[in-house]
């Protein structure tokens, strides 16, 4: 009898004690639950990143696009674009840090001022003017207007701005998103309010990125498009080789500003006319191509990246007359590449371009609206390409 009693007492004085406890356990529980908070995703500019992704069809017979992310929040910035390269696997053709790591970044103070991060990593949209804005006194006036007062003066005004609505779709060889933005005339230092809409599909073999400015406002104003992707060194830079179809580059005064005049490249070691390319050496870029040709088949000026002993090439393809321009920037040690084909010139309202067949800049009347867009590619390059 007595290991019985024992169980009795047991159970009674556990059920007493279970009573007993049941409000300060309740208690715990919800104290727990209000302490407790969820990890928030990363969210550059306070939105959601888009992640438009696909299944690969061609098995390890051919590269093809796998991946693109979007920041709605940061202009629509393209910060990654991944693809699949036969015998390495998933890379990434942008040089930029991941999502949380460009979150933290993307302050909108310090280095960040004016969006300064945004031109640091993937590949920043440009409107509405792409490139520097500059002029005499450090303000660049247009009809008596002064433009973005108040503001950055390199690579407009979309940098840091979020998304007024985005939306994605899903489609069989991928997807498609699209964003808004408005600038207001007041706030953004612009003659008139302007509507700016980037849309970016994505499938196997292509890229394809356009952005619309539309005047939405009541006045005239001008708008110049771009697009800054920073394509990450593959391998050796000396031996990336680069294919540009420009026939001169804008001439730089001692005062680092456009002359207004182009130089002819033919012959000069600024000549990357060359099919398949020529390398890179230690050549530094900061310069501006112009003059911009197609071959007969060719649906616009192509651009093209040949990496060092990889079974990688990226074509990008003008498909719009209107750009007229390709930025390029790499010091010799860079480990990126910026290739940003533009509408219009640096220092576009700056006087050295009277006469000169303009800088590039369309003046939009209200209700006008202006079209960019280029298509990137990838391909296996030819083995003389890659051997040279």
């Amino acid at each position: 009898m007595t290991p019985l009693l024992v169980l009795v007492l047991n159970l009674a004085l556990g059920a007493a004690y279970w009573e007993h406890g049941r409000g300060n356990l309740h208690k715990l529980k919800q104290r727990i639950a209000t302490e407790h908070t969820e990890v928030q995703p990363p969210r550059p500019g306070g939105q959601d990143p888009i992640v438009l992704t696909r299944e690969r069809l061609m098995g390890d017979s051919a590269p093809e696009f796998t991946s693109m992310t979007l920041l709605p929040g940061r202009g629509m910035n393209v910060l990654q674009i991944r693809v699949f390269v036969p015998g390495r696997g998933e890379i990434d053709l942008l040089d930029s840090p991941s999502v949380a790591e460009a979150t933290r970044s993307m302050t909108g103070s310090g280095e960040d001022a004016e969006g300064g991060q945004s031109l640091a990593m993937g590949a920043a949209v440009e409107a509405p003017w792409a490139g520097r804005l500059s002029a005499e006194g450090g303000a660049a006036v247009w009809k008596g207007h002064e433009l973005a007062a108040g503001h950055g003066k390199d690579g407009g005004l979309l940098l840091m701005d979020p998304a007024t609505g985005s939306k994605v779709s899903a489609l069989p060889d991928g997807g498609v998103a699209e964003a808004s933005y408005l600038l207001h005339d007041e706030s953004a230092g612009w003659p008139s309010d302007l509507t700016v809409t980037v849309r970016a599909l994505l499938s196997s073999k292509s890229v394809d990125l356009s952005i619309t400015a539309r005047n939405t406002g009541d006045s005239p104003a001008p708008a110049g498009l771009g697009w800054r992707p920073m394509f990450s060194v593959q391998g050796d830079r000396s031996h990336l080789r680069l294919r540009l179809p420009a026939q001169a580059r804008l001439a730089i005064g001692d005062d680092g500003r456009p002359t207004g005049t182009m130089t002819p490249i033919a012959g000069t070691a600024y000549d990357f006319t060359e099919r398949g390319g020529v390398a890179l050496g230690s050549v530094t870029l900061h310069d501006t191509f112009a003059e911009l040709r197609h071959e007969l088949l060719e649906s616009g000026p192509v651009m093209e990246l040949t990496f060092p002993f990889t079974d990688l090439g990226v074509r990008m393809t003008s498909l719009t007359p209107n750009i007229r321009a390709l930025e390029v920037n790499s010091p010799a040690d860079a480990k990126y590449l910026i290739v940003a084909p533009e509408t219009n010139y640096s220092d576009p309202f700056g006087q050295e371009w009277t006469g000169q067949g303009g800088s590039g800049m369309i003046v939009l009347q209200p209700g006008q609206s202006m079209e960019w867009k280029v298509r990137l590619e990838v391909f296996t390059p030819s083995s003389d390409s890659r051997n040279r």
